[in-house]
């Protein structure tokens, strides 16, 4: 019965990473979306992304259709650890945020 509890947690505390992983892209998504729409951002924008999230969550950051336009959308993707070494059930995870530029004009 052991193994069997033990196989049950494992799995519990798996899908808890997957969602936190899942979280985490959000946060970096939107953060640098919003960093990349600003007109007088005093960061960079994936490093602002990166920054927004845990130590160990390393986010890949990029932007489909670039930052011109209306609006910047940005699209965070960061690979789920396993808790089981050399077993990876998950691939990464993917989130995209779309925030409008600032507009100046009075």
């Amino acid at each position: 019965m052991l193994p069997f509890l033990l196989l049950v947690a494992l799995a519990g505390i798996q899908l808890g990473i997957v969602a936190y992983c899942a979280e985490q892209a959000a946060t970096a998504a939107r953060t640098a979306a919003r960093t990349a729409a600003q007109e007088d951002a005093r960061t960079d924008p994936y490093t602002a992304g990166r920054e927004a999230v845990s130590g160990w969550v390393d986010p890949d950051i990029s932007f489909p259709g670039g930052t011109g336009g209306p609006a910047v959308r940005a699209r965070a993707t960061v690979r789920i650890p396993s808790v089981l070494p050399g077993l990876s059930l998950f691939g990464p995870v993917s989130r995209s945020a779309t925030m409008p530029k600032e507009d100046d004009t009075p």
